[in-house]
């Protein structure tokens, strides 16, 4: 065995990296603490610029990120973020109002946790979010490169979508929604079936946050809900990828 080998073989995987922003200084280093014990490289930001700053240089796996936060609040934050970057957000928030959690997932946040909050939750929320099975991938793998719904095309291995020519900008889990209705056309899923497929089975959030992204896709593919065109809602059962126009 060659002195090359033995080096490659001792070589740790790479942890994955997790930016964890927050203003409550107390709550911010117990959730990196646990981050850290269950093998992350953690950073910290106790601010929205820092957040911005370390989210563009360090290029984390996962950001949890408060709502609250003083001067540039959470929902800015993800906003900037989601200019460079596609790597999955989790929002806190206090608040309990539904209005700010499907605003906070209105600009890219992926799933959120309502404060108080245990951190083995936190912990295993982001365990789950990373194991997620990919369902662009698994469409790539059965060699469909590109999905074609009439006026709607859906890039897998480019991770793109144009309608009528011109790019539609989608956040990940957005794209994995679409995909995973585009990659079998002829069923319709349930709202556990969606979450099986993008989330994962392990997934142990709201389950009707699959509305939300389903809303916005529609929303950004310029699909009208009273007259779908590209996914269609089977009452009292879930959703399915049109035929397009």
């Amino acid at each position: 065995m060659t002195s090359a080998t033995i080096r490659s073989q001792s070589t740790p995987e790479p942890r994955p990296r997790v930016l964890v922003v927050d203003d409550e200084v107390p709550l911010l280093e117990l959730v990196a603490g646990y981050l850290e014990r269950d093998g992350f490289d953690v950073e910290t930001a106790p601010d929205g610029a820092s957040a911005v700053a370390k989210a563009r240089d360090w290029a984390p796996a996962i950001i949890v990120l408060d709502l609250g936060l003083p001067a540039m609040d959470g929902i800015e934050v993800c906003r900037i973020v989601r200019t460079f970057t596609d790597c999955y957000i989790i929002m806190l928030t206090a608040r309990v109002e539904e209005i700010d959690k499907l605003v906070g997932l209105s600009v890219g946040a992926d799933d959120y946790l309502t404060k108080p909050f245990s951190p083995r939750e936190l912990v295993a929320r982001v365990r789950a979010m990373l194991r997620r099975p990919r369902p662009s991938e698994q469409a790539e793998n059965i060699g469909s490169p590109e999905l074609v719904f009439g006026s709607l095309r859906i890039d897998i291995a480019g991770h793109e979508v144009r309608r009528n020519g011109e790019s539609v900008d989608l956040t990940r889990t957005e794209f994995d929604v679409l995909a995973a209705l585009a990659s079998q056309p002829r069923i319709v899923f349930s709202r556990q079936q969606l979450i099986e497929a993008v989330w994962g089975d392990g997934w142990m959030s709201d389950p009707h946050l699959v509305d939300v992204h389903i809303g916005h896709v529609r929303r950004k593919i310029g699909d009208d809900p009273s007259s779908p065109v590209f996914i269609r809602t089977v009452r009292g059962v879930g959703y399915q990828m049109g035929a397009g126009a």
